[in-house]
C-alpha cells in the first residue's frame, strides 16, 4: 500500500536487500500514475484558451498567457523523474559551501534504481515541520527561510513545492526538503535586483520600491512615468509597513489596502501586473509563511528575510550589491561626500548578520562551542570581510568610515585639549602656543572640529556600545573577564595565527586605509573654510594686567569670521603631491 499520493504520483516504503556482510536499507520510491501526461496537456490547454479572455474581460495587465506556459512548463518537467534528481543533487551541491550544509538537505538518491518515471531516495525518518511539537520549529523556520533565499538569490534553482508534507523535522533536528520536481531557475540580474528590493523593503526605504517593481516587472515600462507619484509611495508604504509587522494577511485591513489600490486605479488606470517568473516564487514563499504564522501569530516574512538580506549585503562583492549596502547603511545620504552611517541602520544590519551566522550554523539548536572556538569563528569573519586583498564595497565602505572616525576623533581631541590648557590673554590657548608658536595651523580646517566632526564621533560612540551589547549577548556571549589565563594564551595565539595568515589582505587594507586619510586631509584642504579670529585690540595707554594667572577663557569666545580659501594653497599643493607619489 502506498504512504503517500498526490496528483501526479505516489510513493510507497520498499526495503533494499543488503549484499552479503552489508545491512538492509529502507527507501522510499515514488511511482508516477499512468497516463499523466495526458491530463496534464489537457487541463493547460483549456486553461491557456482562458486565459486571454480573463485578461480583457477585468483589463488586466498581467500576461496571464504566460504565467499558464511558465506552470504548464513546470509540470512536464515535475513528470522527468531523472531531472528530479538531478534537482536534488544540484540543491546538496550548492547548499554545501555555505553554513547551511550541516542543518538542511534533501534525501539522497538511489541512482541505479530511478528512471524516468521511478524514483527511489534512501528513507527519511521525521515529522511534518508544521506539525512538529518540538521547541526548535520556529528555529527550523528560520533555517527553511534562509535556505529559501540562499536557492532563489544564490545558488538561482529554487525548490518550488514547499508544502507542509515536504518540509520535514527529523529526529536529530535537521530540516530535510522533500520532493524536488519543481523548481524554476533564476538568472543573476534577476537576483541583484530581487536583493536590492529585500534590502529596500527591510530597511524601509519605501521610496525606492516603486522603481524596484519597474524593474522587477511588476509595473509595465509604459506606467515608469507615473512611479514617483506620492500617491504610489504612500500606498506601498503603508501595504508593506503593515506587512512588516507580522501577522501576516490577518494583520492587514484588507477592505482599505483594496480601497487604496482601487482609488489608485481609478486615477492612474491599471498600474501593476504580475510577471510570468513571480508565479513559483509566490508559491514557495506564501507557503513558507503559512508554516511560520501557525507557529508564531505574530510572524513576519519580511522581518525573517532581514538575517540572509543582511548577509548577502556584507558578503557579496558585486558592484549593484554595494549599491544596496549604502542605500541600507546610509539611506538618502548615500550619494553626499559628508556622508555617516547611520547607526540604526547598522544596527539592523549588524542583528540580522549575527542571526544569520547563528540560525545557519544550527549553533541555536544546542551545538556546544568552546569560547576559543567562538573567538575562532568571530575572528574569520571579521578578517574574511574587513581584510580580503582586493577591495569588496564593505570594504570601501569600512576604510572611509574609518578614516573619517580617525580624522574626527583626532580633531576633537585636539580641541578638547587645546581648550582646556587655558587661554592667554592674547586669545590663544596655551597648547596651542606651545605646539604652533607662529599660529600656522590656529584657524587651519586640518585641525579644528567642525559639526560633522561632532556627528562622527557621537556615531562612534554608539557603534562601540553596539559592538559591547552584540559581544555580550546571544548564544555565543562572551565575558572576557571570566577568561582563564589557558584560554587567553590559547585566544591570543588564535589570533595571532589568523593575522598571519591573512597578511597580504591585512596590508593591503592598511594601506588603503592610509590612503583614505590622505585623501580626506587633501579634500578639507581644499573645500574646508578657514576661519579668522579676531580679538579685542588693547588701546595703547591702557594698563596691562600682570597678575600672572592664565585666564580660562575658550578660546571659542572671540569673534569669528570665514573666509574662503584661495584656489591655490601650498598646503594643498603638497598634500596632492603625496597622494601621487603614494599612488605611484
Amino acid at each position: 500500500e502506498p504512504i503517500a499520493a498526490a496528483s501526479l504520483g505516489q510513493v510507497y516504503r520498499a526495503k533494499i536487500r543488503g549484499q552479503e556482510g552489508e545491512e538492509d536499507r529502507w527507501v522510499a520510491v515514488k511511482v508516477q500514475r499512468p497516463n499523466i501526461m495526458n491530463q496534464i496537456a489537457l487541463d493547460m490547454h483549456l486553461i491557456r484558451d482562458v486565459a486571454p479572455f480573463m485578461k480583457r474581460t477585468f483589463n488586466l495587465n498581467t500576461d496571464f498567457v504566460g504565467v499558464v506556459d511558465t506552470w504548464g512548463a513546470g509540470f512536464v518537467d515535475e513528470l522527468d523523474y531523472i531531472e528530479e534528481a538531478i534537482n536534488a543533487k544540484t540543491f546538496m551541491e550548492g547548499i554545501g559551501p555555505t553554513p547551511l550544509s550541516g542543518v538542511v538537505f534533501s534525501p539522497p538518491v538511489v541512482d541505479e534504481l530511478t528512471t524516468r518515471k521511478v524514483l527511489t531516495t534512501e528513507w527519511v525518518v521525521g515529522e511534518r515541520l508544521d506539525k512538529s511539537g518540538k521547541e526548535d520549529v520556529s528555529i527550523l523556520c528560520s533555517i527553511a527561510m534562509n535556505t529559501y533565499l540562499t536557492m532563489m538569490l544564490e545558488t538561482g534553482v529554487l525548490h518550488c513545492d514547499p508544502h507542509p508534507g515536504n518540509l520535514l523535522r527529523t529526529t536529530d533536528g535537521k530540516l530535510c526538503i522533500l520532493d524536488w520536481g519543481m523548481i524554476t531557475k533564476l538568472d543573476p540580474d534577476l537576483q541583484i535586483t530581487l536583493i536590492e528590493h529585500m534590502a529596500h523593503l527591510t530597511s524601509a526605504d519605501y521610496e525606492e520600491i516603486p522603481k524596484d517593481l519597474l524593474l522587477l516587472g511588476f509595473i509595465p515600462e509604459n506606467k515608469a512615468d507615473l512611479i514617483r507619484d506620492s500617491g504610489v509611495v504612500e500606498t506601498l508604504a503603508e501595504i508593506y509597513g503593515a506587512w512588516t509587522v507580522g501577522g501576516g494577511a490577518a494583520a492587514i485591513n484588507v477592505n482599505k489596502v483594496i480601497a487604496d489600490l482601487q482609488d489608485l486605479t481609478a486615477e492612474k488606470g491599471n498600474l501593476f501586473q504580475i510577471p510570468p517568473y513571480f508565479a513559483y516564487i509566490a508559491k514557495s514563499f506564501s507557503v513558507l509563511e503559512g508554516i511560520g504564522l501557525s507557529n508564531d501569530p505574530k510572524y513576519s516574512i519580511i522581518n525573517e528575510c532581514l538575517p540572509y538580506v543582511s548577509k548577502r549585503l556584507l558578503t557579496d562583492k558585486s558592484e549593484r550589491t554595494g549599491g544596496a549596502l549604502s542605500t541600507f547603511i546610509f539611506g538618502p545620504d548615500k550619494n553626499k561626500e559628508d556622508r555617516i552611517i547611520d547607526y540604526d541602520r547598522v544596527e539592523q544590519l549588524v542583528s540580522g548578520f549575527g542571526d544569520y551566522t547563528t540560525s545557519a550554523s544550527g549553533e541555536l539548536q544546542g551545538k556546544n562551542t568552546t569560547r576559543a572556538e567562538v573567538i575562532e569563528g568571530l575572528a574569520d569573519q571579521v578578517l574574511d570581510l574587513l581584510a580580503s586583498e582586493e577591495e569588496t564595497p564593505l570594504q570601501g565602505i569600512f576604510i572611509e568610515q574609518l578614516a573619517k572616525i580617525i580624522t574626527s576623533s583626532s580633531r576633537t581631541v585636539w580641541s578638547d585639549l587645546r581648550e582646556r590648557s587655558g587661554t592667554l590673554s592674547n586669545g590663544r590657548t596655551v597648547l596651542g602656543t606651545l605646539v604652533d608658536p607662529l599660529g600656522v595651523f590656529r584657524t587651519s580646517p586640518v585641525v579644528r572640529a567642525n559639526q560633522l566632526d561632532e556627528r562622527t564621533v557621537e556615531t562612534t560612540r554608539n557603534l562601540l556600545n553596539l559592538l559591547t551589547t552584540t559581544t555580550s549577548s546571544g548564544p555565543s556571549a562572551l565575558d572576557a573577564s571570566t577568561l582563564t589565563n589557558t584560554e587567553v594564551v590559547e585566544i591570543s595565539s588564535i589570533i595571532v595565527r589568523k593575522l598571519w595568515e591573512k597578511r597580504s589582505g591585512v596590508v593591503a587594507t592598511s594601506n588603503r586605509l592610509a590612503m583614505q586619510l590622505l585623501q580626506l586631509t587633501a579634500n578639507r584642504l581644499e573645500s574646508g573654510e578657514r576661519e579668522i579670529l579676531v580679538v579685542p585690540t588693547r588701546k595703547v595707554d591702557e594698563p596691562v594686567e600682570t597678575d600672572g594667572a592664565i585666564h580660562a577663557e575658550n578660546e571659542s569666545r572671540a569673534t569669528k569670521s570665514v573666509v574662503e580659501p584661495k584656489e591655490s594653497s601650498d598646503r594643498l599643493a603638497v598634500a596632492r603631491r603625496i597622494l601621487e607619489t603614494v599612488e605611484q
